[in-house]
């Protein structure tokens, strides 16, 4: 590999002695463990335990089912809004097509049947896969 002219970046590195070495000469460095001379382990009872309580967040307070149950429907009633914009801005008719039968929707409500129905074919694919993984476990 060629290097500009000046560029000191060439593959090799320099030792302490300043003798140059290229990466292939160089020999792996010694490790080191805790009972070696040049480090040794941090003293297990002057390090503190930093990890919180279960369910605690960093101010103390407890995360309650409440809590997670309005933060849901907080998030859900915020993505019906954006969702119902979506269906309003989105009113155009098209045509849809299934299997014989063709009929017209507006474009929003189209897009949002098709989403649903996504959403119902992965749970389908879900539920399936976590009723073989309880009658695998049942076996054991």
């Amino acid at each position: 590999m060629s290097t500009p002219t000046g560029d000191k970046h060439d593959g090799s590195f320099a030792d302490p002695t300043g003798v140059p070495a290229t990466y292939e000469d160089s020999a792996p460095s010694a490790i080191t463990t805790p009972d070696s001379g040049d480090h040794s382990a941090p003293d297990p009872e002057a390090v503190r335990d930093t990890r919180r309580p279960a369910g605690k967040s960093p101010d103390g307070i407890a995360h309650t089912k409440a809590a997670a149950t309005w933060t849901g429907l907080v998030v859900g009633a915020i993505v019906l809004i954006i969702l119902l914009i979506f269906i309003l801005q989105n009113l155009d008719s098209v045509p849809v097509s299934i299997f014989v039968w063709t009929f017209e929707l507006p474009l929003g409500v189209g897009m949002l049947l098709a989403a649903i129905a996504g959403a119902l074919v992965m749970a389908l694919a879900g539920g399936v896969r976590i009723l073989q993984i309880r009658r695998a476990a049942k076996r054991k």
